[in-house]
């Protein structure tokens, strides 16, 4: 079996420490890990399947050593201006940033909603938002058998979306509340202990935030629905880890709920919790460590035709980032 080169870049942050772990859980067929980082955390040392790794400052020349593969996560402009340079070195790149979602050549994937689209690629693949990631998972099966008319977002998301400086504000929130003080915010305009903030990156013109705006035509792209009619609120909540989305769905078919409750329960990545006698649905705590996407409260929504409610969660960092990218590059391993 053919073994790989494969080059993590921001191997030191949030999104690339959860990468290591479950590389080292996947055990591929790879002859050499390189990890890369900013000059600011270059240097540092790494413990990675028990071998110690120095993390290397990322360069222009870095990939002139041939990889065969780079996990990107270290944010759009460092994407922007690295990835092509990968990939014309003759790496695949599978960035983890919104440099590249929605450009027209380059796949948006999902494997198990979209995996055929990664062989069509010119040097990028491009990872999802962590929160269209764990929505189109459960979409998709439904998409298939009942044609999705409407989708109403709104999302509950764990300060781990927001990276270290996100933990920090709510770990120093949790720490100063008893004591009443004040405290420096390192991410958040506002106190996330506490709060729930309706603001997940910046406000555009149309009054939408950009996360809500990705999600929108994130969605379009993956489920090859370009006219998919969707709407979003992204709101961030005082929760450690993995994202809770309540999706109200309205369909152009008409279906009974034991049957679309089946289809879920065969889908592919998707694990349906769904008892309210004995209170049981998808929560974060449950959710956090794994990669797959849980769905419950699954009910019909009798104010219109054909509508649905259910809730969606998933670990934001594991399959709504790392594990995500790690399958994609398992597939075209395969491939």
């Amino acid at each position: 079996m053919k073994q790989y080169k494969i080059a993590v870049v921001g191997a030191t942050g949030v999104v690339g420490q959860m990468m290591r772990k479950v590389l080292e859980e996947k055990r591929l067929p790879v002859s050499e890990y390189v990890f890369f980082a900013s000059k600011k955390s270059a240097g540092k040392k790494i413990i990675f399947m028990n071998k110690e790794y120095e993390v290397r400052e990322l360069k222009e020349d870095s990939f002139d050593e041939k990889f065969d593969f780079a996990l990107f996560s270290a944010g759009g402009e460092t994407s922007k201006k690295y990835s092509p340079i990968a990939s014309k070195s003759g790496c695949i790149v599978i960035d983890n940033s919104s440099a590249f979602r929605m450009e027209k050549d380059v796949p948006l994937v999902v494997p198990e909603v979209n995996i055929e689209d990664a062989k069509n690629n010119n040097g990028i693949i491009a990872n999802p938002n962590c929160s269209t990631i764990q929505a189109v998972v459960a979409l998709k099966p439904l998409d298939d058998k009942y044609k999705i008319k409407r989708i109403v977002y709104s999302t509950y998301q764990a300060v781990s979306g927001a990276g270290k400086y996100g933990i920090n504000d709510l770990q120093n929130g949790i720490k100063h509340f008893e004591k009443n003080d004040k405290y420096q915010l390192e991410k958040f305009k506002y106190e996330i202990f506490n709060n729930c903030l309706p603001q997940i990156d910046v406000f555009l013109d149309n009054g939408y935030t950009k996360e809500e705006e990705k999600m929108i035509n994130e969605t379009k792209k993956i489920l090859h629905r370009p006219d998919l009619k969707i709407t979003a609120t992204a709101v961030r909540v005082p929760v450690m880890n993995s994202h809770s989305e309540s999706i109200n769905v309205e369909f152009e078919k008409s279906f009974e709920e034991k049957e679309l409750i089946q289809t879920l329960k065969n889908s592919k990545g998707v694990i349906v919790q769904e008892d309210i006698t004995h209170e049981i649905y998808p929560i974060a705590t449950k959710a956090t460590g794994t990669d797959e996407v849980y769905v419950g409260r699954i009910r019909r929504d009798y104010s219109l035709d054909n509508g649905l409610n259910m809730w969606v969660v998933a670990d934001n960092l594991r399959k709504g980032a790392a594990s995500n990218a790690i399958q994609i590059m398992e597939y075209l391993m395969e491939q």
